[in-house]
């Protein structure tokens, strides 16, 4: 265990040096192509900016992936279930930052990389809930496609301001490598451990105020790994997959809040807008900073060991996710109603 957590530490020390290297290099290929993010009205930064940072990010952990595989610390199928669809899904992504692709294909993307990952996790026969199980039979794909794919446009969703999508995920693979290392799953854990590294060095250059902009080639990379990641826990039976939806609780719980509030609206849910309760504190004054700062603080003083509860105490898992959509939506619900109180104030103040 020693040599093991020695060894890990020496990696996720080069991890982070070589993210936050290429992440640079991108960033003046980025300049010189001008591939450039263009504030508009949906924005939540007012200078233009170099995306596809997270260009670094994928090409770390896909380097680690396959190194962990040559050494015999993740079987070949895993390792195909992490680079295989890892590289559609970057790739799509990378190019989409160039040159912009529309909905549909990046959905056909999407969805191959989602059913070739559960293929080589060899599908969703059921959901662990803790204290019982749920069958799903053939009905299990059709979800975990659907949950790929929405994990990895959530995370593209959630992706709108400085730092913010680098400390979640920094957050959540860093807990969750300790999970799968309490579990006994030491390849998973050293998994976690590298990507929280690359994406800590991608920090370097992304923390408030930016340099550059992660970009749909990392958002969507790593939403894709983190569905990879809570399939596996739940196919090595190391942790239930819904652990995750505590461990991402701050991105999970905004998006799906958000995206039905539109749904039910009657808005086109698909396109760009700033109503995210992450971006309405941003336009209630608060600095990217300061809502970075405030996701670290949530997940270390409230994630985290609800996420430690539930692996622990499997009988608690249902309910720890209840209670954590419930606070995150009291949350979700308090920062929109403030925001229409802050819009209304000049409105009223001009009627007078």
């Amino acid at each position: 265990m020693t040599n093991f957590c020695s060894s890990i530490a020496l990696s996720a020390l080069v991890a982070f040096i070589t993210a936050a290297t290429i992440t640079g290099l991108v960033r003046r290929h980025t300049l010189r192509h001008s591939v450039i993010d263009i504030p508009n009205e949906r924005s939540s930064h007012t200078e233009p900016m170099p995306r596809g940072g997270g260009l670094a990010v994928c090409v770390v952990f896909l380097a680690v992936i396959a190194v962990l595989g040559v050494i015999g610390w993740l079987p070949l199928r895993l390792v195909m279930a992490f680079a295989g669809g890892g590289l559609l899904v970057s790739v799509i992504g990378w190019i989409d930052d160039h040159h912009p692709i529309s909905a549909g294909w990046r959905a056909i993307v999407q969805l191959m990389a989602a059913i070739f990952a559960l293929w080589c996790l060899g599908g969703l026969a059921q959901i662990d809930l803790g204290s019982a199980t749920l069958p799903l039979g053939w009905l299990g794909s059709v979800v975990g496609v659907i949950a790929i794919v929405w994990l990895i446009n959530l995370y593209n969703f959630m992706d709108g301001i400085d730092g913010l999508a680098g400390i979640q995920t920094v957050c959540a693979a860093g807990m969750g490598a300790m999970l799968f290392a309490m579990k006994g799953y030491l390849g998973l854990s050293a998994v976690c451990t590298l990507l929280a590294a690359a994406c800590a060095g991608f920090l370097v250059w992304n923390w408030a105020p930016a340099k550059i902009f992660m970009g749909d080639v990392g958002s969507c990379f790593l939403g894709y790994t983190f569905a990879v990641l809570a399939f596996l826990g739940e196919s090595t039976a190391a942790f239930p997959a819904l652990v995750w939806c505590i461990l991402l609780g701050t991105f999970v719980w905004d998006a799906t809040f958000t995206l039905l509030r539109r749904v039910f609206a009657g808005e086109v849910w698909y396109r760009p807008h700033r109503t995210h309760a992450y971006q309405r504190l941003v336009q209630l004054g608060f600095s990217h900073r300061q809502v970075a700062v405030g996701t670290l603080v949530a997940n270390i003083l409230f994630l985290w060991p609800l996420a430690y509860a539930s692996v622990v105490y499997p009988g608690l898992l249902v309910p720890i996710v209840v209670f954590t959509a419930a606070i995150a939506w009291t949350v979700w619900f308090l920062v929109q109603r403030a925001y229409q109180r802050h819009i209304a104030i000049p409105h009223r103040l001009a009627q007078k």
